[in-house]
């Protein structure tokens, strides 16, 4: 960290806790954002479905500690699927907005607000969808959530977009003016930028990077950055890939 007023936050799909080889290790995905010591974490596909003893949901927020919002999108009678917000300090009037697309998977996005040391911070994180049309509507979903408050603001997740200037960047332009740029699928040789991290005011984003030693636990790099608000505009934001 830079300064008091900096924190660290971090996305990642973890792919069900199952590693490039087929085995499920959910510890492993654990310890690798332990390491990264995030103070807020989203957290994309987290399966519990046919894993029979295995509560992912739980296990994660147990582990990481601090105050967790679930967003199940798939239920079984033996599990759910879906993603989490995790954060060192409380997530208040947090909320689950359906951005679902008809016939399409389930999609739920979660906003919350923390108080950080730099002030007043608005969460949103998502996993988008696959379809191009699905992913411009739910796109523009998030981007009017965004424009509702004008508090600092991070959007986190898996965006599923293929494209450098595909309809999410489209959509968040004007409201969330910066965000990351690290390729992070396919995890072996990444050649694109699924997972990102958008932010306000544009400054925001110190530093970010990625972590190749997820190439062991999932499909996916994460994304990792630093970011701080207090005297934000005169900051140059760095990206490096580690």
């Amino acid at each position: 960290m830079t300064d008091a007023s900096s924190f660290r936050v971090m996305t990642w799909n973890i792919h069900g806790a199952v590693c490039p080889s087929g085995r499920h290790d959910l510890q492993r995905a654990i310890d690798l954002i332990l390491r990264h010591a995030p103070d807020i974490v989203a957290i994309q596909e987290v399966e519990g479905r046919s894993r029979p003893g295995v509560l992912p949901f739980t296990a994660l927020r147990d582990a990481l500690g601090g105050h967790a919002v679930e967003a199940p999108t798939l239920r079984a009678t033996d599990g759910c699927y879906g993603h989490m917000l995790v954060s060192r300090w409380p997530l208040e009037e947090a909320a689950l907005h359906d951005i679902s697309v008809a016939g399409r998977e389930p999609r739920t996005a979660i906003t919350a607000r923390v108080e950080t040391p730099g002030g007043t911070l608005r969460l949103l994180t998502a996993h988008l969808g696959l379809g191009w049309g699905e992913r411009r509507a739910q796109a523009a979903r998030l981007a009017a959530i965004a424009r509702a408050t004008a508090d600092p603001l991070l959007a986190m997740g898996d965006f599923n977009d293929w494209e450098p200037h595909g309809p999410v960047d489209r959509a968040f332009l004007g409201t969330l003016p910066s965000r990351t740029r690290a390729r992070t699928f396919p995890v072996r040789r990444p050649l694109f930028a699924l997972d990102r991290i958008y932010a306000r005011p544009r400054a925001a984003l110190l530093r970010s990077w990625t972590d190749k030693a997820a190439r062991e636990a999932s499909d996916h790099l994460p994304v990792i950055a630093e970011v701080g608000f207090a005297e934000a505009e005169g900051r140059v934001t760095r990206a490096v890939v580690g």
